[in-house]
């Protein structure tokens, strides 16, 4: 598969996790990569060109625009995954913390897209904004995550219509629960990742690499007349009210009589 020969995309986020799986997905079908993120890839082994990037700073933001152009002459795809979570209810919640949520989960988003795009209009392209299905609902203390994503998502559809015009597709991904290093603080107690699944209906927690591919795919030609759109992938949880299994938990019940 060579979906991206010749293309170059930047993928922010990318030294683990859900950006990771997106870079190698990238690199296998073709594309120069080029990975920001604080810290280096975990795999040591990457193709993948890493700078060093703060994503909340439009210094080093423009810096990492500038040296992909530099070097590579152009810049197709920008994936927008870098991103921090947290755990407060509003009386509780640090200024300090609200805000570094908002800094790296939508000004970083804003600052790529700002320098990166007028870049993009020489060749057209597409970005991939990484939200989450917590900027789709609310949750239980976890207002500043569910805000900042939330914010995610109108800025996606917003961008989708001003970039129309340039031949820049700008698409969304709203991951569920993903296999990640942030994700497993949330499930470390058995009891805590009993309840998350009780709540999948498909009855696990994503791979990266399923949303990498979800990714790749709205980074490709394969969707040239999407721009604007939000896909959740997530094994089903906003496919339903939120109310309890109470028809299979019957079921459960009666056959262990």
């Amino acid at each position: 598969m060579s979906r991206f020969e010749g293309k170059v995309a930047i993928v922010t986020g990318g030294a683990n996790g859900i950006g990771e799986a997106t870079a190698s997905r990238f690199l296998a079908e073709g594309a120069t990569v080029v990975i920001a993120d604080l810290s280096p890839p975990a795999r040591q082994d990457s193709a993948a060109t890493y700078i060093a990037t703060d994503m909340t700073s439009a210094e080093q933001v423009a810096a990492l625009v500038d040296a992909t152009t530099e070097a590579f002459g152009r810049i197709d795809i920008l994936v927008n995954n870098a991103g921090i979570g947290a755990l407060a209810e509003t009386p509780d919640m640090p200024e300090e913390l609200w805000d570094r949520v908002f800094a790296v989960n939508t000004r970083a988003i804003f600052l790529a897209c700002k320098f990166a795009i007028p870049v993009m209009r020489r060749h057209g392209g597409a970005i991939v904004n990484v939200a989450s299905i917590s900027g789709l609902a609310g949750d239980y203390a976890m207002g500043a995550y569910n805000a900042s994503k939330g914010a995610v998502i109108n800025y996606t559809r917003s961008l989708a219509m001003d970039c129309a015009r340039d031949g820049i597709r700008v698409n969304g991904l709203c991951p569920g629960l993903v296999e990640t290093a942030m994700t497993a603080q949330t499930v470390a107690r058995e009891e805590d990742k009993e309840a998350w699944l009780s709540s999948i209906p498909l009855g696990r927690m994503a791979r990266p690499d399923e949303m990498a591919s979800v990714i790749a795919f709205l980074a490709s030609d394969d969707a040239s007349y999407m721009t604007g759109s939000i896909l959740a992938a997530d094994g089903g949880i906003t496919s339903h009210t939120g109310q309890p299994n109470v028809p299979h938990r019957r079921k459960l019940r009666e056959q262990a009589r």
